[in-house]
């Protein structure tokens, strides 16, 4: 019996996606459960599951094809199946034949058909590479590992299928010359495009401006040095400087609650919670998970949903819930060594705050030239909603804050 594979049910906002990788090609064997493919929307990355096992007859949309909430893409004929796809239950029976290897019981070495296809494609030799498959029988997991072993700098393209967070257009688009130079053609990936109409809507919409400052990180990076280890002994995570940066916000969003909010048509809309959210650069762009509630969450909690946001990122598995919303941003340029920059406000957001590196520069402190940890701080935020004097109030509040660590605890 055949079943037709189709593409998960989009939310309401999303309304088609590009298909990007397929994991599996058609002949190939897979389990109920196993991903198919990935389908890339304008927000985040679908993966495909098999709804059955059997084999996969075949393939009804190509890699760069858009595709439909609930489109059929594949057809699957149902099959019981013993072992993996990488490891079919009789696909041994002339490796021996092809590649000088026994599947007898003499002890030699099985191969199966797809690695056997990687190793005469790349010219290899089945006797440098070890088996890690059922009675030491060589996979194409175990060719694609001796290829990034011995070849560290040429990536094999069966492991760059392999990676979800890779949109296809990264690796589509010939190589082409104009005047005798080269050039290369590539198709926007759907959150790239999304990114630059958001940003050109902040820009075209929204009164933009930004106000700047500085912060002594001293007593926070004390702070931070004298408690690190009792810290992660007791929660389980590392503490880094975002969650005071969090906190401060919070604390300073219900201080001044024009920065958490935003405009609906001619009225504007005072959140009464706090969404913050975290901008986070993965493969496919930048992304801004959000950590929601902000406001109740202790400095472990916030530590731990960030790293896991993070991580999330890079293997493309963020969801529709961890980007959606959102009532202020945070972004951190820093971390890629910025020192100063003028930050897009995520519409429709009135705020965000712009965090740079941390420099050690000479201040006076009490009339003595001393050299302090500094960093620049940066807020952009919608003219229309936000004053001047709230705004720049705002930022000299996460100032004093970060400054004055125990002020967090104390909310004065």
């Amino acid at each position: 019996m055949a079943i037709d594979i189709k593409v998960p049910v989009f939310p309401e906002s999303v309304t088609e996606g590009t298909l990007v990788v397929w994991h599996k090609r058609p002949g190939d064997l897979v389990k109920q459960g196993d991903i198919l493919a990935d389908v890339e929307t304008d927000k985040v990355v679908f993966e495909v599951p098999a709804t059955a096992s059997g084999v996969l007859e075949t393939a009804l949309a190509a890699e760069g094809d858009t595709v439909l909430s609930g489109q059929a893409i594949a057809r699957v004929v149902e099959k019981h199946v013993v072992e993996t796809a990488t490891e079919p239950e009789d696909e041994t029976a002339d490796t021996g034949r092809n590649l000088g290897r026994s599947a007898n019981n003499s002890g030699e070495v099985i191969i199966t058909p797809s690695a056997r296809k990687l190793i005469k494609e790349r010219g290899l030799s089945s006797e440098s590479i070890t088996g890690t498959g059922k009675d030491g029988r060589i996979l194409k997991e175990d060719v694609l590992r001796y290829l990034e072993k011995r070849f560290p700098a040429q990536a094999p393209v069966e492991e760059i299928e392999k990676t979800p967070a890779k949109p296809v257009s990264a690796e589509a688009g010939p190589e082409i010359s104009a005047d005798g130079r080269p050039e290369k053609r590539v198709p926007m990936s759907r959150l790239r495009a999304r990114i630059a109409e958001r940003l050109v809507e902040a820009q075209r919409n929204a009164a933009l401006l930004t106000t700047f400052n500085e912060v002594n990180m001293h007593p926070v990076m004390e702070l931070r040095q004298r408690h690190r280890e009792s810290f992660e002994r007791e929660h389980g995570v590392r503490l880094g400087f975002m969650p005071f940066f969090v906190k401060a916000t919070v604390e300073a969003l219900k201080r001044f609650p024009e920065l958490n909010a935003s405009i609906d048509g001619s009225d504007i809309i005072y959140h009464g919670y706090y969404d913050v959210g975290i901008a986070v650069g993965s493969d496919r762009g930048l992304v801004v998970p959000i950590i929601r509630n902000a406001d109740r969450k202790n400095m472990a909690q916030i530590e731990a949903l960030i790293r896991q946001f993070g991580d999330k990122a890079k293997e493309g598995k963020l969801t529709m819930e961890d980007i959606t919303g959102g009532t202020f941003t945070i972004t951190n340029g820093g971390v890629f060594g910025s020192m100063l920059s003028t930050p897009i406000i995520n519409p429709p957001q009135s705020g965000i705050l712009g965090m740079h590196k941390i420099q050690e520069r000479p201040v006076a402190e009490n009339g003595q030239v001393v050299i302090r940890p500094i960093m620049y701080l940066a807020l952009s935020y919608d003219h229309r909603i936000v004053d001047g004097k709230e705004a720049v109030q705002f930022l000299v509040t996460i100032k004093e804050l970060l400054e004055e660590p125990a002020r967090m605890l104390l909310e004065v």
